[in-house]
């Protein structure tokens, strides 16, 4: 194996891997952009609502237009086993996305901040992710009807229940 490889470290993550639980929190009008919400919630952890992740959603979506926004975004609200998370993913131009990451300590909103450069979805999250790519592309990208028709369809098709 090569040197860098860390079995130790992969196989305790394997060993401690678990599903978490993913629920609908709603689709909302954020800074004129159609933003579809979900919660992620760890092992003994809760997401008691979106307001917080909202304004954070709104500040950073206030200038989406800067980077190419189409006006649809997805936001997770993140209850983790180690701090909380608020993803921001934005639809632009060119079939590309915009990801915006904050990161907080257990149950203080107020202490989200940006993420450090480079940091990604985790696992859960990316699943979350995929799921919504899948269905952008369902009903959006390749669906008919109107453009309003495909953006409602993409609304209702939400993830519940448990990602690994």
């Amino acid at each position: 194996m090569p040197a860098a490889m860390d079995v130790s470290a992969m196989k305790n993550l394997a060993d401690t891997h678990h599903a978490r639980a993913v629920r609908p929190l709603g689709t909302h009008d954020v800074a004129g952009h159609l933003v579809k919400a979900y919660g992620i919630e760890a092992p003994g952890r809760e997401v008691e609502g979106a307001d917080a992740a909202l304004a954070i959603a709104e500040a950073h979506l206030a200038t989406a237009g800067l980077r190419g926004s189409l006006g649809v975004a997805v936001l997770l609200v993140h209850a983790g086993g180690d701090g909380d998370y608020v993803l921001v993913h934005t639809w632009i131009e060119g079939d590309m996305s915009d990801l915006a990451v904050f990161v907080g300590p257990v149950g203080e909103p107020e202490g989200l901040r940006p993420g450090r450069q480079g940091l990604a979805p985790c696992v859960w999250e990316a699943a979350v992710f995929a799921y919504e790519r899948d269905a952008w592309v369902r009903h959006v990208l390749d669906g008919d009807g109107e453009i309003g028709e495909r953006l409602a369809a993409w609304s209702a098709d939400v993830l519940e229940g448990e990602v690994r």
